[in-house]
């Protein structure tokens, strides 16, 4: 079974279990924490691959460092490591947040511009794209590329809305040349 198919079924079931509960938010949250930390901290990492380790004391390490998360989060970190899965957790993380957006209709959107957007430019290019893709609202991650000349490149998914001068530009050369 690949990676991906078993990382959404863990997500699948805990999101079942937030949903119930009423903790999606809070249960999102703190499997951003646990992705961040397990991405950034080295020595984590190295314990969670580490063949000398027993799996207690994996399990015992990661309730320390996740003691102030939610139970629900923990556990299911616990039957990862069970079932030596611990090189899923990022993805497990991943699948669930994909899922939280898409039960609450929101998508992640990557808009490059030359300088940081403000608050009101970022709803306004919520508003209109979350709309051209059909959800209600975008999570902007805004990338200043300098090389852009001026307007945005939005990339949605698969998708990419470029209205840029840069890009502009490219396609004016495009259509002259041929």
């Amino acid at each position: 079974m690949s990676n991906s198919i078993v990382a959404k079924r863990y997500a699948s079931a805990l999101f079942q279990i937030a949903k119930e509960q009423q903790v999606l938010s809070q249960v999102e949250e703190d499997l951003r924490v646990v992705k961040e930390v397990i991405q950034t901290n080295k020595d984590l990492k190295a314990v969670l691959s580490s063949l000398k380790l027993s799996k207690e004391n994996k399990k015992a390490i990661l309730k320390q460092a996740f003691a102030n998360i939610n139970g629900f989060v923990v556990n299911t970190l616990m039957i990862l490591m069970d079932r030596h899965r611990e090189g899923e957790i990022v993805e497990v993380v991943d699948q669930f947040i994909e899922l939280a957006y898409e039960a609450s209709g929101v998508a992640e959107a990557e808009v490059s511009s030359v300088r940081p957007l403000s608050d009101a430019e970022r709803e306004a290019i919520s508003a209109t794209f979350a709309a051209k893709v059909g959800k209600q609202s975008l999570r902007i991650e805004n990338i200043v590329d300098s090389e852009l000349l001026g307007g945005v490149k939005v990339r949605i998914g698969n998708r990419i809305y470029d209205g840029s001068l840069r890009g502009k530009l490219d396609r004016l050369q495009r259509k002259l040349l041929s």
